[in-house]
């Protein structure tokens, strides 16, 4: 996969030249005078082109969870959730972007609750619960924290660092599983922070993955005192280490990922 890159505008700054201040018999009174016309400046012109960031105020406001109010709601909605079906508190709701094994990028808000990891497909558009994918706490084993990596030959590509979480070690992906792109059957799962996570606090504290690990961590043991399940071992591994994503050509997974179509997300307005 190739980035779609950061757009960036330049913005020119005035040439400014320092001019000589000659005095005509007063050296502590001189005025600017202009320079001879066939003369340059003793020093280069100090004008230059540079890169400025595209700072759009208005483009993490595209994203829906965003919205005054949405994110709150989903919280509300899966609290409610949990408490009525699972009978469990939730401790701490979190805004992460999925990675699947196709590199497929899709929004997640994801919830810790007393016993179990809670990763959920939320419409912000329709403020609606759709898919929910449940992962006993005590099922954990292995965190692992890294780069991106992919193959040597593959076409595909993605930047930055995230965060995958392995349960059910006894169990390796089926050749099915991996090159089927639909497949959920997987035994663990990716995540990397989300692209409003900068907007203000509240999302820089939600989306952040080092917060989230920690969080995680901590639940993992804490359910492990008490849910030690036959053929288990206790205990939580977190490793630093790339991560690998099997994707070679990736054609599915550049044009999802360029057009956001894992998110919910203001496309614009059609017709007149």
């Amino acid at each position: 996969m190739s980035g779609s890159g950061n757009y960036q505008e330049f913005k020119t700054v005035e040439m400014q030249q320092d001019l000589e201040e000659k005095s005509m018999g007063n050296p502590g009174a001189g005025t600017a005078q202009e320079p001879d016309s066939g003369s340059f400046p003793p020093s280069a012109p100090k004008t230059m082109l540079y890169p400025r960031p595209h700072a759009d105020p208005y483009d993490s406001r595209k994203y829906f969870a965003t919205r005054p109010g949405a994110f709150d709601q989903a919280m509300d909605d899966l609290r409610a959730h949990v408490t009525a079906n699972m009978g469990e508190t939730a401790h701490s709701f979190w805004l992460l972007a999925e990675i699947d094994h196709w590199n497929n990028e899709k929004e997640r808000v994801v919830v810790i609750t007393d016993s179990a990891l809670l990763v959920c497909k939320y419409d912000f558009i329709m403020l609606k619960c759709l898919e929910l994918q449940r992962v006993p706490l005590s099922y954990i084993n292995r965190i692992c924290l890294g780069p991106f990596t992919f193959p040597e030959k593959s076409l595909d590509r993605r930047e930055g660092e995230g965060l995958r979480i392995f349960w059910d070690k006894q169990r390796e992906p089926s050749l099915l599983a991996r090159w089927n792109p639909f497949s959920t059957d997987m035994p663990y799962t990716t995540f990397t922070e989300h692209p409003v996570k900068n907007i203000n606090q509240r999302f820089i504290t939600i989306c952040q993955i080092s917060a989230f690990t920690a969080m995680l961590v901590q639940a993992v043991q804490n359910a492990e005192r008490t849910d030690l399940t036959a053929g288990r071992t206790a205990g939580v591994e977190v490793a630093h280490e790339p991560l690998l994503i099997e994707t070679y050509t990736g054609l599915m997974s550049f044009l999802g990922n360029r057009n956001k179509l894992g998110y919910s997300l203001a496309r614009g307005s059609f017709g007149f």
